[in-house]
């Protein structure tokens, strides 16, 4: 029995959205890493005319190098489950000289139930702070039971969903960091009908080593057990996600 996810090309809307939720994200993930906010960044975080489309050389330009172009081939060869359906997406483009990303939605019985994304950082100069040339800077958001949100242990326990993750499909990684935050809601007045919400949020960098489709597939991996999932029994194999649409096999 194999286990195939769906792999395609984001629309303009889904970009523009995406887009959005990098903003608000990538300059947390880079704070606290013992440096300045990236070049191209205010207070922290990359304005919105740094979200392009994936990175294409300028006229004179060098192109990719094949360090980077080989990693973006192994991030597209990663094997995700079913119920994860994965997009390219606009990368941030003055982080790194080099960038690509992926989003991705957990769909379960027609019903998303959580979405993240991972970006691929290069620069073949190196970086000090991240003792290589490689960064993944992953984002993961779920839907949880409304009573997790306050257990003094869940935010340990959601960075350990990460750590594990990695660990599981052998990743090795370097200097981690990140935050784990979880959000209630409760509706009043007019929507106080509205059932309880809660959601965990994870943000998370590290540097990568070694092939980058086990650290996407980690990534995938983290996605599925915030959402809730239940682990892939033991023996069912997962299949490289593909270019299609939603839904199809």
């Amino acid at each position: 029995m194999n286990q195939t996810g769906v792999y395609g090309v984001a629309s303009p809307r889904a970009a523009w959205r995406k887009a959005e939720w990098d903003v608000s994200d990538m300059g947390t993930i880079f704070a606290g890493q013992g440096g300045e906010s990236p070049p191209g960044t205010r207070a922290g975080r990359p304005s919105v005319g740094d979200m392009s489309a994936p990175q294409q050389p300028r006229i004179g330009e060098p192109l990719a190098p094949a360090d980077f172009r080989r990693a973006v081939t192994r991030m597209r060869e990663a094997r995700v489950r079913p119920e994860v359906f994965v997009e390219e997406m606009p990368a941030p483009q003055r982080i790194a000289p080099f960038a690509s990303a992926l989003s991705a939605d957990v769909t379960v019985d027609g019903e998303d139930v959580g979405s993240g994304r991972i970006v691929v950082l290069h620069d073949p100069a190196g970086n000090e702070a991240w003792e290589g040339t490689f960064r993944c800077v992953a984002y993961v958001r779920a839907e949880i039971d409304p009573e997790l949100v306050t257990d003094p242990l869940l935010a340990a326990v959601g960075w350990s969903w990460l750590t594990e993750a990695l660990e599981a499909h052998a990743a090795d990684y370097a200097v981690p960091s990140g935050t784990v935050t979880s959000v209630s809601s409760e509706s009043f007045g007019g929507m106080a009908g509205e059932p309880a919400s809660a959601q965990i949020e994870i943000r998370a960098s590290w540097s990568p080593v070694g092939d980058l489709a086990a650290h996407v597939e980690a990534w995938g991996e983290l996605l599925c057990t915030a959402a809730g999932l239940p682990p892939v029994p033991e023996g069912v194999a997962t299949m490289p996600s593909r270019r299609g649409q939603r839904g199809t096999d």
